[in-house]
């Protein structure tokens, strides 16, 4: 009997961490753990460092810490790259706060949008839906294929999501590979 119950313990401790391993998901060549938040995963991604500069230049730490939950949508820094030479220099100076602050804000959703929830939405709203940004903007989905969704924004712009349900404490991040713009 004292072997049986070590036997369902060790199995349940197994399944418990496939579980969490599975959860985890590699961005910028690091794992990203759904215990942290948003800003503890982001500063390890070799691939935001644009971002995480840019986040911590608005002012906007504490706030992606906080409970949420908050979907981002995540350029990369191949995302800022495309942006006109001096943009992102520019942008993070402080008299440039305010329209940095915006932008980055453009790119949360309060709420939590995984891949499931965003598909379910663009289904249920006949091949496109638009979801509210923490900056009052609006940003549009669509699905491109059976398995991408791409985002468009009030300027025209179109990012494609190339790394979904990066879960966090307090929400999910998507990877995108262009930097969205507001009106």
């Amino acid at each position: 009997m004292q072997k049986f119950k070590y036997a369902i313990l060790f199995s349940a401790a197994v399944a418990v961490s496939t579980l969490a391993s599975a959860a985890d998901v590699m961005v910028g060549g690091q794992s990203m753990l759904p215990s942290k938040d948003i800003v503890d995963n982001a500063v390890n991604s070799a691939d935001h460092t644009t971002l995480v500069a840019a986040v911590k230049a608005a002012g906007l730490v504490d706030t992606l810490k906080s409970k949420g939950p908050f979907t981002v949508f995540a350029p990369t820094n191949a995302a800022f790259a495309k942006l006109p030479a001096g943009t992102v220099e520019s942008l993070v100076k402080p008299e440039n706060k305010t329209t940095l602050t915006k932008i980055l804000t453009y790119h949360v959703v309060p709420g939590k949008y995984d891949f499931m929830t965003l598909t379910g939405e663009i289904k249920k709203h006949n091949g496109t839906t638009e979801l509210s940004t923490a900056s009052g903007g609006k940003l549009f989905f669509m699905m491109n294929g059976p398995h991408n969704i791409t985002v468009k924004d009030e300027s025209g712009g179109v990012a494609n999501i190339s790394t979904y349900d990066v879960y966090q404490s307090n929400g999910v991040i998507n990877v995108i590979d262009t930097v969205l713009m507001p009106k």
